[in-house]
């Protein structure tokens, strides 16, 4: 089953509301008038029996009964009352009932004593038609003692008008309900416009027209929050998509060069017979190719995995007198060849994963070799704080324009196309240094000025939230 619409379930919600609400409301009104008409007509019947009671007291009773037998039939008002006057226990000296009522037996109120609503009883009379009476002894002028009176009433026209009343509050719940319906409906469809128009926009927005962007000029308040919200997750997409288009490009670029040499290289082989030492030559040369490529896809994978937020790494104090000396010995040689000096501490402790740290030492030191001036210094600095421990690798050469730092980190980024020697490197050393500070919740971070580049690597202690 299809589901609802927002539209369809905020009507129905709001209209099973007002329905609610109406029922409760109407229930409470029917009973407060049932219960008022009630009291009203005990007060009637008991102001009636107080009116006999007073003409009683002031008139000889048995001569009103015989001179005037139509004042009772008169002070009762409709057909559909009751009065009986008689001497207790003896046969009633007049009775008044044209709709032939069954006579109620019931105590009768003392004649000293006022009567009040309670002394009213409610019963149902044969057809289920609601039915008042009340019975008083009251003093005659010369009569022979108390006469007791009996009246009562059937409550036609209250049931009547109950239940018209009823019928009224039910008309009136529908169409307030409908009313209500339609109203939601409407001001429903008409306040998700904007939402509407927002599911427009961004329908519209697809990996072509990643710049587009939701406006705000017509967005309500309420939206706004989760329009800019949206549009930043566009900026974010965007630049990743930038950046994902242009590692793509400098991917197949880097990977066009070692493919190109290497079909070369054998087209050529095997245009003709060659000798052992040539066939020697080129497997040497294809090689160094494959390998460059098996570099970079290594390098890539590495970077991939370092993305992965779940990707564990395992920290311990690594002391740097068992990481510095190592490194240096290795790059010994490639030092030497440019008359290069490496200095380094001979002490110091940080928190790090000891593979991890090695690879992004030698990819900074590697670096600094390949573009230092040659017969200067490299430097390895270490400082301590409470937060953490940096770690700095600083050479002397050409100094990197602001614009380029910005980008250094990034993958196949290159701060000089030029100098770029692609049996040396894949543009992803320092791209691999970041995924690993990431890795540590650590940063890095490059600065260029007056031909000294530093890079610095920050560590944080283990207490660092």
């Amino acid at each position: 089953m299809k589901s609802l619409s927002l539209t369809a379930r905020l009507s129905l919600l709001i209209s099973t509301t007002v329905l609610l609400v109406m029922i409760l409301t109407g229930m409470a009104l029917y009973q407060s008038l049932a219960q008022q008409i009630s009291v009203r007509d005990d007060a009637a019947l008991l102001n009636r029996m107080d009116q006999i009671r007073t003409l009683l007291l002031n008139e000889d009773v048995l001569e009103l009964i015989h001179t005037k037998p139509r004042l009772f039939a008169n002070m009762l008002g409709n057909t559909e009352s009751l009065l009986v006057l008689r001497f207790p226990g003896q046969p009633p000296l007049i009775e008044v009932n044209p709709g032939k009522a069954t006579i109620p037996d019931i105590p009768a109120v003392p004649a000293q004593q006022p009567l009040a609503l309670k002394n009213v009883r409610h019963e149902l009379a044969r057809d289920g038609t609601p039915f008042i009476s009340a019975s008083a002894l009251a003093k005659t002028r010369n009569g022979p003692g108390e006469v007791e009176i009996i009246t009562g009433r059937l409550m036609t026209e209250r049931t009547s008008t109950l239940a018209g009343y009823r019928h009224q509050m039910l008309l009136l719940i529908i169409v307030a309900t409908a009313i209500a319906a339609l109203s939601v409906a409407f001001l429903t469809r008409r306040g998700l416009r904007p939402l509407h128009r927002l599911a427009q926009e961004t329908a519209a927005i697809d990996v072509r027209h990643l710049a587009w962007r939701i406006r705000l000029h017509h967005v309500p308040r309420a939206l706004l929050a989760l329009v800019a919200a949206f549009n930043q997750m566009l900026d974010r997409l965007e630049t990743s998509f930038q950046q994902l288009s242009q590692v793509s490009a400098d991917m197949a670029h880097d990977l066009r060069t070692p493919i190109a040499n290497l079909l070369g290289q054998t087209e050529v082989a095997l245009t003709q017979n060659r000798s052992l030492k040539y066939y020697e030559t080129l497997l040497g040369s294809n090689f160094e190719e494959l390998l460059r490529l098996s570099r970079m896809i290594d390098s890539m994978l590495f970077l991939a995995q370092a993305q992965d937020a779940s990707q564990a790494i395992h920290c311990e104090h690594v002391n740097l007198v068992t990481v510095l000396p190592p490194l240096a010995d290795y790059f010994k040689g490639p030092a030497e060849e440019r008359q290069l000096t490496v200095v380094y501490p001979t002490e110091g402790t940080l928190w790090a994963d000891g593979d991890l740290l090695r690879r992004v030492l030698a990819n900074l030191l590697a670096n600094a070799i390949r573009f230092a001036q040659s017969g200067s210094t490299i430097r390895v600095i270490v400082q301590t704080q409470r937060e953490g421990v940096t770690l700095s690798v600083e050479n002397h050469g050409d100094t990197i324009a602001a614009a380029q730092q910005a980008r250094i980190f990034d993958r196949f980024y290159r701060v000089d196309a030029s100098r770029h020697d692609s049996a040396t490197g894949s543009g992803l050393g320092l791209s691999i240094v970041r995924s690993i500070m990431q890795l540590h919740h650590g940063h890095c971070a490059v600065k260029s000025q007056d031909r000294l580049t530093r890079f610095t690597l920050f560590f944080p202690s283990p207490e660092t939230p």
